[in-house]
């Protein structure tokens, strides 16, 4: 792996794990809706890395259709962190029903837009 892939790669330390995390990010928040997604943006844990939550419930699809949308999530955070200025957030992330239908670009468009809100 070249030193640039390795650079953004999506670490076990950028992802939101816990309960515990994702009831800060939800309580201190602020919080922007769109058609198909709900983002949470806080204080971070980390000032030097941003954190990624998701959350997908079955109501966006079966298993093969919530997996698709969480790994288009991950790529656009991993590839737009950087120039979204995230730096001292963590971003939670909700996924609602219709969020199968949307594409990659799609997504990263409507996450862009409700992170820079």
């Amino acid at each position: 792996m070249t030193e640039a892939a390795s650079n953004q790669r999506l670490r076990r330390a950028d992802r939101l794990r816990s309960t515990k995390d994702f009831r800060r990010v939800n309580r201190t928040g602020a919080r922007e809706a769109g058609p198909h997604f709900v983002a949470q943006l806080a204080p971070a844990r980390d000032p030097q890395r941003p954190g990624l939550g998701l959350v997908v419930s079955r109501r966006v699809g079966n298993a093969v259709a919530r997996n698709h949308v969480k790994r288009r999530i991950r790529e656009w955070f991993r590839t737009h962190r950087a120039c979204l200025g995230l730096a001292g957030h963590d971003l939670v992330v909700i996924a609602r029903a219709g969020a199968t239908k949307l594409d990659g670009h799609a997504i990263a468009r409507e996450l862009s837009g409700l992170v820079t809100r």
